[in-house]
């Protein structure tokens, strides 16, 4: 079994896809599929199911489970004899559409000019979403709101948001109880912590229920609120950032629903690669 085979095999998992690991590899996609294929005989198994993809089979996950700690020792290991220097590596994080949006993209420019080698990935999502692909060995670090109770997290505070109730202009005073029990609310999908804060904040005034509409996209989501569908929670940096685009405004919250920090939940100290390592230490310097 050729450690090649184990990379490519893993690139397949976490891609979801036999030409996006070949992309990620520089490689072409027939020698994507050959090294897997030469995988499948070597164990008896099948390990991803190709109808419409590149779907992992229980044997997969199987020997996903033992292939990505034998190819993080291996970059361990490499990487204590050669600094990391000289060598691709990579970087796989995780993010709230609003983080990765407005919080993370001068973090990331400046790592990457530090760190060119480094194959990078942001993957977004809805707080619990990214703590189920951290959990998953998916992810390597992942930016979340509040502190997720699990015993696998090392913390460290990355950024103090404040929440804002948001409209189409102009917005002057809250929304009465009434009002906000016939409007509608735009969110992003379940597991989001923002979402949560939403549910906080109308029982908060006595709204024990109201509509709920679900979005993928600041974008989608700030321009129908603009065009006047309903009204949405978000953190004041991003209200700020795509005010000039959208005709939005907004109103402040009480800081128990409005304060929230968001936090970069990872793995313990000592199982930091290079990369992550001094990610954590560009994110620090941006953020004092």
């Amino acid at each position: 079994m050729q450690l090649k085979s184990l990379q490519l095999f893993m690139d397949v998992v976490d891609t979801g896809s036999f030409v996006a690991a070949a992309e990620r590899r520089h490689t072409v996609q027939s020698n994507v599929t050959a090294h897997i294929k030469k995988l499948e005989q070597e164990l008896g198994a099948q390990l991803f199911d190709r109808k419409g993809g590149a779907r992992v089979t229980s044997a997969g996950r199987t020997l996903a489970d033992y292939a990505r700690p034998m190819l993080q020792a291996h970059d361990d290991v490499v990487g204590l004899f050669q600094g990391d220097k000289g060598r691709s590596s990579r970087l796989r994080l995780g993010a709230m559409e609003t983080t990765t949006a407005v919080r993370l993209p001068p973090i990331l420019a400046n790592y990457h000019r530090r760190f060119p080698e480094v194959d990078l990935t942001v993957q977004t999502g809805p707080t619990a979403d990214l703590i189920a692909r951290f959990l998953d060995g998916n992810l390597d670090g992942i930016f979340v709101a509040g502190q997720p109770e699990h015993g696998r997290f090392h913390l460290i505070k990355a950024f103090s948001e404040r929440l804002v109730l948001v409209g189409p202009k102009p917005m002057t005073r809250q929304p009465s109880a009434e009002q906000l029990l016939e409007s509608t609310f735009l969110a992003f999908r379940q597991g989001c912590s923002y979402r949560q804060r939403v549910e906080l904040f109308l029982a908060s005034v006595g709204v024990s229920a109201t509509r709920m509409f679900e979005f993928g996209s600041i974008d989608g989501m700030l321009g129908c609120v603009a065009a006047g569908m309903g009204y949405t929670l978000m953190p004041l940096s991003t209200v700020e950032a795509y005010r000039q685009r959208f005709e939005i405004d907004y109103l402040a919250l009480p800081a128990q629903i409005g304060e929230l920090d968001t936090y970069f939940a990872t793995a313990a100290p000592d199982s930091w690669t290079p990369s992550l390592a001094r990610f954590i230490e560009t994110f620090e310097a941006e953020s004092a």
